[in-house]
């Protein structure tokens, strides 16, 4: 099951929140576990980025490179 980590808006605490998929897109009900805020943002990690395909998308830059990826 994957780990999100999320951001409280109010105090800044960082948390993780584990849940599936499925969960996830019927959408997640959150609670800061510091202040108790329902106000929280997703936090981009590299973990995520790999779980929605988003690392894939991005250019890759080196010998075998496509032209005007690295600048």
């Amino acid at each position: 099951m994957p780990l999100y980590d999320y951001q409280c808006k109010d105090c800044g605490v960082v948390f993780e929140v584990r849940a599936t998929i499925k969960e996830r897109e019927a959408g997640l009900v959150l609670a800061c576990p510091k202040c108790g805020s329902r106000e929280a943002r997703q936090r981009l990690t590299f973990a995520s980025m790999l779980h929605t395909g988003t690392l894939s998308s991005m250019p890759a830059c080196g010998p075998n490179a496509r032209s005007g990826c690295c600048g």
